[in-house]
């Protein structure tokens, strides 16, 4: 059974009181580590059992972030021992880990990023990404002086958030409709996004409203930096599972009042769509910059080429690697 921080953190994420793809990477990691402590199973299979019923409950909440299924692998590998002492051991000092270099990757990823951004540049951003900020921020702190544009970013308007944030390091902000992105591109020297997630050919899911853009910006010849730690890459695309886009709650975009006033529509609210890599100049991560279509590489190294589902009964594990060949 899943303790009361593993819930609520499910809550949270599920309601977007918790987001942006490394804070929800480090919830999840954080709330299995309070459940490995808090557990009184019996024996190190109920103790496994347990721990695995905890990151499906986590699982469940967003489907299209992959760095919440990225930090459950992180931690359910690294849980080892023969006791249940030992495994709770294990999953406590793997999630310490796991934070730890969280806590390094955004600004080793903002020094590389910074270094596409010249003094003077104006960048153009989409929604609200702490990857994108920290090669702004990094940019700042080395004495450039950078401007923005921030798109609003319907119907949730993360863009505000984005807004506010470089506000605070000092950075001259324009707020524009979504819709005026095409209008501005001409004073824009970069577009800067993040990701929710990277396909292993190089398409980026991000933000509804992110393709768009993209293909904008290709026609204005503005280049595109997607800002992403490689927490974000999505090693199921590797055995060709396509990404799932995320419907979320019709209320976002219309109210119940203005809907029953219009009469019998239906409503669609995508959280997400895909980029394709023709339009994306440079991937940024921790580890580098690459060109999307060589992410793959990147993606092989660190994850290899199996779709790994340690959440999953181990019976069940086998029955889904069989589908797989």
């Amino acid at each position: 059974m899943a303790t009361q921080t593993v819930d609520a953190t499910a809550e949270d994420i599920a309601s977007m009181e918790i987001r942006g793809a490394a804070t929800i990477a480090r919830a999840a990691a954080e709330a299995l580590a309070v459940q490995a402590e808090e557990s009184d199973a019996a024996d190190p299979e109920a103790f496994r059992a347990e721990m695995r019923g905890a990151a499906r409950v986590l699982l469940d909440t967003r489907p299209t972030a992959v760095s919440l299924p990225n930090s459950l692998r992180f931690v359910l590998n690294g849980m080892a021992g023969e006791s249940v002492e030992a495994l709770r051991s294990s999953v406590e000092r793997t999630v310490e880990t796991f934070v730890a270099d969280l806590e390094s990757a955004q600004d080793r990823l903002g020094r590389i990023g910074a270094n596409r951004l010249r003094d003077g540049d104006v960048i153009m951003t989409h929604c609200h990404s702490t990857d994108a900020l920290a090669t702004v921020e990094k940019a700042v702190e080395a004495g450039k002086h950078v401007e923005a544009y921030v798109k609003e970013t319907r119907p949730r308007k993360q863009g505000h958030i984005t807004a506010r944030q470089l506000r605070e390091m000092d950075v001259p902000v324009t707020l524009v409709v979504d819709n005026a992105a095409h209008r501005y591109l001409n004073d824009v020297d970069h577009v800067v996004v993040g990701a929710d997630s990277i396909a292993a050919d190089g398409s980026v899911i991000n933000k509804i409203g992110t393709s768009g853009l993209a293909v904008s910006a290709r026609d204005r010849g503005t280049p595109i930096m997607v800002a992403a730690q490689t927490l974000k890459l999505h090693p199921d695309t590797l055995t060709g599972h396509t990404v799932e886009i995320e419907m979320r709650d019709e209320d976002e975009v219309i109210s119940s009042a203005d809907r029953e006033e219009i009469g019998d529509i239906e409503v669609r609210n995508p959280a997400f769509d895909v980029t394709p890599p023709r339009y994306v100049d440079a991937i940024v991560t921790e580890r580098g910059q690459f060109p999307p279509e060589s992410i793959v590489t990147l993606m092989r190294e660190l994850y290899g080429d199996v779709d790994d589902q340690p959440w999953t009964e181990p019976s069940n594990r086998d029955a889904v690697s069989a589908d797989d060949r």
